[in-house]
């Protein structure tokens, strides 16, 4: 069996290649399955799914919602959603209005510290996507306010920067519901953004987020230390949670990270899609 990615950005939120684009992409680089799993937005699936039936590569509908946390950032990954179902387009909608309204006052906030950027322009950085940060950060880094992306987020766009404006989110048992309202299976996306104190924090975490109705760990991701993979690894297995795992593709000039094997040594087993497939059918048979 082949290798798979389960864990890719579009341009519906904050990629650089449209989903037919990376369909085809990942179909070249020899890949059996992906997942498209934009934030906040299921817009890039459907065209997704239409090249993969297209071109004879499985893609996966599924999505990253950012959730309430206090400490560090935690993102849920939903996988085999049903794209159609009311409750998920309804919450995507509360999602979608909370992101547009959040928009115009970094545009304000940033105007304020003397750098005259519109929102036009970061409409146009997005292509056809949602506007989110990033594409802050590039209008920051075309006008050379900033020299780099990083920098864009570190000096203005970070948490608790000059320019950052909180958005609505979900708690995590509201997003784990609605997930698995549409069929879908939660994971818990790259563990080591959380920034919990140690192993025992992240296991009380994992047991409560267990309890709301998660189902997996993506384990294995570029920003993943060796320790932190075989940690998250033991607990999944502890737990008998799904294991998971992707590149968090954006597009290659974004961070060096590259479709299918991160930067250079990632190889994941087309076994993770059964797990899942496993996991949702069960909790089918289940009426979860």
């Amino acid at each position: 069996m082949g290798y798979v990615d389960l864990h890719i950005h579009t341009t519906a939120s904050d990629g650089i290649m449209s989903p037919s684009e990376v369909v085809r992409y990942a179909k070249s680089k020899g890949l059996q399955a992906i997942a498209i799993t934009d934030h906040d937005t299921i817009d890039g699936v459907s065209e997704g799914l239409k090249e993969g039936e297209k071109i004879g590569l499985e893609v996966i509908p599924a999505i990253e919602i950012s959730v309430q946390y206090d400490h560090g950032s935690m993102h849920l990954l939903g996988y085999f959603i049903d794209i159609h179902h009311p409750l998920l387009n309804e919450k995507l909608k509360e999602l979608q209005k909370a992101r547009a309204e959040r928009n115009p006052k970094m545009i304000e906030k940033l105007n304020q510290l003397g750098i005259p950027i519109t929102y036009e322009e970061v409409l146009r950085a997005s292509g056809s996507g949602q506007v989110g940060r990033p594409h802050f950060a590039q209008v920051l880094v075309e006008k050379r306010y900033v020299g780099s992306f990083q920098e864009a987020f570190e000096r203005y766009l970070k948490k608790g920067a000059p320019a950052y404006v909180d958005k609505f989110r979900f708690t995590s048992q509201e997003a784990i519901k609605f997930i698995t309202e549409a069929n879908g299976v939660t994971v818990l996306g790259h563990p080591n953004t959380l920034g919990l104190n140690g192993p025992i924090e992240l296991e009380q975490l994992i047991m409560n987020l267990i309890r709301e109705g998660l189902k997996g760990i993506e384990v294995y991701y570029p920003e993943h230390s060796p320790s932190e993979t075989v940690q998250y690894k033991s607990i999944a297995e502890r737990y008998g949670l799904v294991i998971t795992g992707g590149t968090d593709y954006h597009g290659i000039e974004k961070n060096g990270i590259d479709l299918g094997i991160g930067r250079g040594d990632m190889r994941l087993s087309y076994s993770m899609v059964e797990s899942l497939k496993k996991a949702r059918n069960s909790s089918e048979q289940s009426g979860g």
